[in-house]
């Protein structure tokens, strides 16, 4: 049984060195595209830092337009990674949206992801 052991420890840390040993571009390519997208990524890490924002302070924060948020917003919803709620105040219709928690968790691996892209660049 020892021995069994120790040949799965030897089997994960050679995995580790190749992971390591990877070029960069390959582990580029296993990046979480849902998130990577600019706006999406824009909309999560503003999401991240603050309970909630509306639609308006997140387009105007973006600088994008209406539908362009609209339509990164809604990819994010279809994959449970924020929440969106509807409400009015008088007449007006108020969209907020916030980070739920499978998005953030997402962003967690994505940045992790992210810092050992970075890493192996400059390690070369």
């Amino acid at each position: 049984m020892a021995r069994a052991t120790h040949k799965a420890e030897s089997h994960h840390a050679s995995r580790q060195q190749v992971q390591r040993n990877r070029p960069a571009q390959s582990r580029a390519a296993e990046l979480d595209r849902i998130i990577h997208e600019p706006i999406r990524l824009g909309i999560v890490s503003a999401l991240a830092s603050c309970e909630s924002m509306t639609f308006n302070e997140l387009k105007e924060l973006l600088g994008t337009t209406d539908g362009n948020l609209s339509v990164h917003a809604r990819k994010l919803e279809e994959h449970e990674y924020v929440l969106c709620e509807k409400s009015f105040e008088g007449r007006m219709p108020r969209t907020s949206y916030r980070l739920a928690p499978q998005g953030k968790r997402a962003l967690e691996i994505y940045l992790q992801h992210m810092e050992a892209l970075i890493r192996a660049t400059r390690e070369g």
